[in-house]
């Protein structure tokens, strides 16, 4: 009687080397008559009880393309807040080791308030002068001719939008035109000082003013000539003997008058110089 065949005992080794027949820059390939991918997709396709579609469905739609088979990890609020708590610490430290104050700073030490004999308004028209000169440069201004026209030609204000909200206004001559609060109405000066949301202007009765943005529309005037040449010769030396007389005469210049509504005007002059403004319909108060 013989007895049944026990199980095979051939072992593999697992640790012995590839054939010698690969060369070193060839890549081992593996190749099966049934991959698990194709297999694996077309046994979970259910629907389609066809073989042939469910061929096609895995070639266009899985062959060759990297798929995430799970969802991404969302950050949760705390890791995010830790994140913003430290990039305003590293943006304070940088701050402090500038040697920079902060606005809050400042306030408090009162480095923005003028002492009482620095309360001048003709201390401050170099500064409207300057204003003047970089308005010239900034809006391309063209030069003044060398006789006075009976009716100057007026250039494009519509092209100078654009440049005119993003400008620097310290040193202009604004007017209040429109204000809820009536007191306000008629206040003018030269802006020694902008902030979010507000001005504060030296008025020609020598008086400090801080004029509230919001609820308020503003006029100032521009030259429509270039005033850079004008103005590098009309400056005197500031001393006692200096008057208003001897400055820059304005009023024998034609201008053109412009319109700023404050309520859309909210912003710092920093801020301003990188944000972009859309045309739209406001109510003017």
């Amino acid at each position: 009687m013989t007895s049944a065949a026990g199980p095979s005992k051939t072992t593999l080794n697992p640790y012995q080397p590839f054939p010698t027949t690969q060369t070193k820059n060839e890549r081992l390939r593996f190749s099966s008559a049934h991959p698990f991918t194709p297999a694996f997709v077309e046994s979970r396709l259910s629907k389609a009880k066809n073989l042939d579609i469910r061929k096609s469905l895995y070639d266009s739609r899985v062959k060759g393309r990297s798929i995430l088979l799970e969802n991404p990890v969302r950050n949760s609020g705390l890791k995010k807040e830790r994140e913003e708590k430290k990039a305003r610490k590293t943006k304070e430290h940088e701050r402090r080791k500038r040697k920079l104050i902060g606005r809050k700073e400042a306030d408090s030490k009162g480095l923005w308030n003028l002492e009482e004999d620095q309360k001048k308004y003709e201390l401050f028209i170099p500064l409207h002068h300057l204003w003047l000169g970089y308005m010239s440069e900034l809006l391309c201004l063209s030069q003044a001719p060398a006789s006075q026209p009976t009716n100057p030609t007026m250039p494009n204000s519509a092209a100078m939008h654009g440049k005119l909200v993003k400008a620097d206004f310290h040193g202009s001559v604004i007017a209040v035109k429109e204000a809820k609060n009536p007191c306000l109405v008629g206040l003018s000066g030269i802006v020694i000082h902008e902030t979010e949301n507000a001005f504060k202007v030296i008025t020609i009765k020598n008086q400090v003013k801080l004029i509230p943005k919001q609820g308020a529309i503003f006029s100032f005037r521009i030259p429509i000539y270039d005033v850079r040449a004008l103005v590098s010769h009309s400056v005197p030396k500031l001393d006692s003997a200096a008057s208003s007389s001897e400055w820059l005469d304005l009023d024998t210049i034609p201008r053109m008058e412009f319109e700023l509504y404050g309520n859309q005007f909210r912003f710092r002059a920093a801020d301003r110089a990188g944000r972009k403004f859309k045309a739209k319909e406001t109510i003017e108060l």
